[in-house]
């Protein structure tokens, strides 16, 4: 089904639980936060879905997607428990965590175009315009969040401050 090997399948379905905890984290946060349950469960599915990605890609991106999204959850798991990052570390958490939750979509969405319906999928060519858009969309969502999130983050530790 959908030409998805056994490993395949172990690797989507342990990832797919991180899509609903960012999602939830995203509306009810504005951030994806690690310390709390939805935080947990993204991170133990991010892990799964990129520890196994080197195990069924075929494409040398899905190896650096994989590679990167590993360095962004560890920094961006740890940075708040570096004293040193002071009040840089929710910054640096913010930013690593949602550029892992740009990093899960991005295969995410190619994957879901290029492989359903199963059998006549959406899209069969990884230049095909409707991917090409889907992609500049998930960039575009990408850099209006960060911005936001920025701001919001510098609004709220403006009032602290003062």
């Amino acid at each position: 089904m959908f030409g998805i090997s056994p490993l395949g399948w172990v690797h989507t379905l342990g990832s797919l639980p991180a899509i609903p905890a960012m999602l939830y984290m995203f509306a009810r946060y504005g951030r994806i936060v690690p310390r709390s349950t939805a935080g947990t469960i993204y991170l133990v599915a991010m892990l799964v879905g990129a520890g196994t990605v080197f195990l069924v890609t075929h494409q040398p991106a899905g190896y650096v997607i994989g590679t990167v999204t590993l360095l962004l959850l560890a920094v961006g798991y740890t940075a708040g428990r570096v004293g040193a990052l002071g009040r840089a570390a929710r910054y640096v958490e913010t930013v690593c965590l949602s550029l892992t939750a740009f990093l899960l979509m991005l295969p995410t969405v190619t994957e879901v175009l290029r492989r359903v319906p199963d059998g006549h999928p959406f899209v069969t060519e990884l230049n095909a315009p409707p991917l090409l858009g889907a992609q500049a969309s998930l960039l575009a969502l990408l850099v209006i969040g960060l911005t936001a999130q920025i701001l919001v983050l510098r609004r709220s530790r403006a009032g602290r401050d003062a």
